[in-house]
């Protein structure tokens, strides 16, 4: 295994990495590549060991503080003790302000379209099954689906029969209709197509998806409503809480760093900030 994880490493071999005269293995880096997905070896390499000298700068600061494991299980999973003392240490020293009512509410009131439920269509369709990929089908499929629409547009009330006739969809049975569906139910170009409609009209074009033609017809749609500050207040506080502990953190390694002797790569940018 060793072997063949060496043999992707860059011809040149990268510098020793130290931090405060304490040296990374290269073993370790190699290891700790398989976490660091990249187009080359070399970048592989460096996010790598990046990783692992933020792990170290934490652990060295930890042994400084005399910081001992206290080890959580979540999920049947248990830390690590270095887990756990990394978790401990940032738990120490970074101070993170909890987000207010006050906040939470502004942050609501300038989001109000995070907070809506769902517009509701009821729908009917007829599908004229085809693949992209068969193009004398899709062709065909797009022909039948033309001529079918302009014997709805003569006779709209004939809807159910027609579907019932040519529909590729397990809703024919049902003479094409599809209940109450929201968004992400159906295909992108679908739901394009269904939110141009106003109740009771039916597309003036069949639709294309990766299914074939479409035939849409909205029967009603029910407009999503702003769900009320107290129902999602939790979940916004969790949600700035969460972003101000990353920044939080991130500027803790950052001050690490700043006062770290670090030799054979180089911590710059978003990236090297990130707490592992």
């Amino acid at each position: 295994m060793s072997c063949s994880v060496h043999a992707q490493l860059p011809t040149g071999r990268p510098d020793n990495v130290t931090v405060n005269g304490i040296a990374i293995a290269r073993d370790e880096i190699v290891r700790e590549m398989q976490h660091h997905p990249a187009g080359k070896p070399i970048a592989a390499w460096q996010q790598a060991a990046r990783a692992l000298v933020i792990r170290e700068l934490l652990m060295q600061e930890a042994r400084r503080l005399d910081i001992s494991p206290q080890p959580l299980t979540e999920d049947g999973r248990r830390e690590t003790d270095e887990e756990a003392i990394m978790r401990g240490l940032i738990d120490r020293e970074v101070v993170v302000p909890q987000a207010d009512d006050e906040t939470c509410r502004r942050y609501y009131e300038r989001h109000h379209a995070q907070f809506r439920s769902p517009d509701i269509y009821e729908a009917a369709h007829i599908l004229f099954a085809a693949l992209p990929a068969d193009k004398d089908a899709y062709a065909a499929a797009r022909t039948e689906a033309e001529g079918v629409l302009a014997a709805l547009v003569a006779r709209p009330e004939s809807f159910a029969t027609m579907a019932e006739a040519y529909s590729g969809c397990s809703s024919a049975a049902h003479g094409g209709n599809l209940g109450q569906i929201t968004t992400g139910q159906t295909t992108p170009e679908f739901e394009q197509a269904l939110g141009a409609l106003s109740p009771g009209e039916m597309c003036a074009e069949p639709v294309a998806t990766r299914y074939g033609f479409h035939l849409i017809r909205l029967d009603r749609k029910h407009d999503g409503k702003l769900l009320p500050f107290e129902l999602v207040a939790s979940r916004i506080a969790d949600y700035l809480n969460e972003s101000v502990r990353r920044r939080a953190d991130a500027q803790y390694v950052a001050r690490l760093i700043s006062a770290a002797k670090i030799e054979g790569v180089e911590l710059a940018g978003a990236e090297a900030l990130r707490v592992h």
